[in-house]
């Protein structure tokens, strides 16, 4: 099954790819590896922005990250042309807007994990880190990088 298929099973549609807002390239391929920039939590059209354990909740932290994971999958499929390029997702990098004591950024950042599996399935299982930090570009929650490994075009 293509991957395009498996987002329509899933009942998936992708953001369009956004624009940096700063001086990056989205993502960048060498030596059959992309590098995906850090994607900010989009919900709605809208950035999330907040504090995990302050003024947002768990499950807005987790929305967030399904975002940032959504905004993942949308600059791969355009800077490859097509997901079905995806070999395998490396590694994921999460950074959650958080106080000194909120700690389940693990739990959010799983909003963005659990997408990639659904998505690629077995190629979707990644090593990751989960960073609790103070503050984050813009305000927003949540900020997600990714290194995927790329079959050749």
């Amino acid at each position: 099954m293509s991957i395009e298929a498996r987002l329509a099973e899933l009942g998936i549609v992708l953001p369009e790819a956004a624009a940096p807002v700063a001086a990056y390239v989205p993502v960048v391929v060498a030596g059959g590896l992309a590098h995906v920039s850090g994607q900010v939590s989009i919900v709605g059209g809208q950035l999330l922005k907040g504090r995990l354990g302050e003024d947002l909740s768990l499950e807005q932290g987790v929305e967030g990250a399904r975002a940032c994971g959504l905004m993942i999958l949308a600059q791969l499929k355009a800077a490859l042309g097509s997901l079905d390029r995806v070999e395998r997702v490396v590694k994921l990098g999460a950074f959650i807007n958080s106080s000194a004591d909120f700690t389940d950024q693990p739990k959010v950042a799983n909003g963005a994990s659990e997408l990639m599996v659904a998505v690629f399935g077995d190629a979707g299982k990644h090593a990751r880190s989960a960073v609790g930090v103070p503050s984050l570009p813009l305000g927003v929650a949540v900020e997600v990088d990714a290194i995927v490994a790329v079959k050749p075009a």
